[in-house]
């Protein structure tokens, strides 16, 4: 009996990747595995792996996958942001490029910490196949996930030419990659992305919801008002994902594609796919001009304030 078991099974990839499974004649039984189980119990059986959760929760899910001696298989899913974003990064980057994940940012750092620990796995374990795939942001009809909402998504207050380029994924490719690496018993480590990129100006035309609303700062004002409209949950991004922002991390997906995997959509469908509807078209011309001369106010009164505010904190510690 082919049971596969899925960690992660309640996001947008993971239930996806659950119905593309049951969907596999090939397949007996789809186990999906709850963060905080009981893992061992679960696991007891399996054919397979694919864990799709949390970096942090990979030692737990090891740890069950080493207690049952039918697995075959490990797949985990790990970000591009391994990389990590820096000025001096190739365009393209391939799986051979050491890993420098931005200190600031834990979600990249804790990925390449779990690779690290499933790699040691992987050596303790030579008759299982571990395949690492480091996906790009991912996007779904309708939504997105943290990493492509503040990792991908291009700044509206920075200046075009400051945009980093830009992959996305859709989530059906994304499921489709997973399911590939087990079925073909995929071994190392593979990016997974769409072919080629898109500029940071394309991807944040695209992204727009119809506002059209930009509002070009230089960059060191621009990371302020990103800080402080993330802070107030106008959008934006924490300081930790800045680097992401402004520096490249795209990456090549040859080596994936030579598995016999490839993408059904392109960065740019994918992007326009997770675009939420927008009211802004129903708008008259005058009406949008009103609202988005009041957008920029609003930005501005918040950098202001943002600005006034640390200003006064640095004159009271002084005092």
């Amino acid at each position: 009996m082919v049971t596969v078991v899925v960690s992660g099974a309640e996001g947008r990839t993971g239930r996806r990747l659950v119905a593309h499974l049951e969907a596999d004649p090939s397949v007996d039984r789809v186990v999906r595995l709850p963060a905080g189980g009981e893992l061992k119990r679960l696991v007891e059986g399996a054919s397979a792996v694919i864990h799709l959760g949390a970096a942090t929760d990979v030692g737990a899910v090891l740890e069950a996958a080493s207690s049952s001696a039918s697995v075959g298989a490990f797949v985990y899913r790990s970000s591009a942001a391994v990389y990590g974003a820096w000025a001096d990064n190739a365009v393209p980057l391939t799986e051979d490029v050491p890993l420098r994940p931005n200190p600031g940012l834990a979600f990249a750092v804790e990925h390449a910490e779990a690779e690290r620990l499933v790699g040691e796995w992987a050596d303790d374990h030579p008759g299982v196949k571990v395949a690492v795939l480091r996906a790009v942001p991912v996007v779904a009809p309708g939504g997105e996930s943290w990493e492509s909402s503040t990792l991908g998504r291009p700044s509206s207050l920075r200046r075009g030419e400051a945009l980093a380029p830009a992959q996305f994924l859709h989530v059906d490719d994304a499921a489709s990659a997973f399911a590939h690496a087990w079925s073909k018993g995929l071994e190392g480590t593979f990016n997974l992305a769409p072919d080629g990129w898109v500029s940071g100006e394309t991807a944040r035309a695209l992204a727009s919801t119809g506002t059209g609303v930009t509002l070009p700062l230089p960059d060191r004002v621009a990371v302020v008002a990103e800080r402080w409209a993330w802070r107030l949950g106008l959008g934006g991004a924490p300081s930790s994902a800045s680097p992401y922002l402004a520096h490249p991390w795209v990456v090549a997906n040859d080596r994936l594609r030579a598995t016999g995997w490839s993408p059904e959509h392109t960065n740019e469908e994918a992007l326009v796919a997770s675009r939420k509807g927008s009211w802004w078209r129903e708008l008259s011309p005058q009406r949008r001009q009103e609202l988005a001369l009041g957008v920029t106010g609003v930005v501005m009164a918040a950098l202001v304030a943002g600005v006034v505010a640390l200003v006064r904190r640095s004159a009271s510690r002084r005092g």
